[in-house]
């Protein structure tokens, strides 16, 4: 999926009052407190077969450790367009991301996934550290994560 397409489904910021409705969702990643610098985090979203539609949020400010980020970073294939405008500071072991986005109807309880890739620099990464249904039901429970992320909790 093209990203202006991608970035179309996913914010309601960009789709056209009456073609499709959103809500805020908050999305909030506390991380263990694993012992090294701050971590690099990827959220994005995939269709029910599993391909990529979208980012949602990156955080971290170098891009050359972007690539580490392995499952998103082969989504996307590395391109800029892909996280313009939703970057944000690496966050640090033991703190909290809390980030509150609109994301459209159609994709809850469609069979998307909300995925969290995780990188820490000089430790290793953690592809597809969290992947969790995008559902109602889901809302408000903690996702726990493999390595790094603590849980991650999505509030609608």
């Amino acid at each position: 999926m093209k990203p202006v397409l991608a970035a179309l489904a996913l914010t309601a910021s960009l789709a056209l009052p009456g073609v499709a409705t959103a809500r805020p969702v908050t999305l909030t990643a506390a991380l263990n407190n694993y012992g090294g610098d701050g971590a690099y985090l990827a959220i994005y979203v995939t269709d029910p077969k599993g391909a990529y539609a979208g980012t949602l949020w990156v955080s971290g400010g170098k891009s050359k450790y972007y690539r580490h980020l392995t499952d998103w970073h082969r989504a996307t294939g590395g391109a800029p367009a892909e996280i313009n405008g939703i970057t944000g500071a690496s966050v640090g072991a033991g703190r909290t991301l809390k980030i509150t986005l609109d994301l459209a109807d159609a994709l809850i309880d469609a069979g998307y996934t909300l995925h969290v890739d995780a990188a820490v620099e000089n430790m290793r990464d953690s592809p597809n550290e969290i992947a969790a249904p995008l559902t109602i039901d889901g809302a408000g429970k903690p996702v726990r994560g493999r390595r790094y992320v603590a849980s991650l909790t999505y509030d609608m």
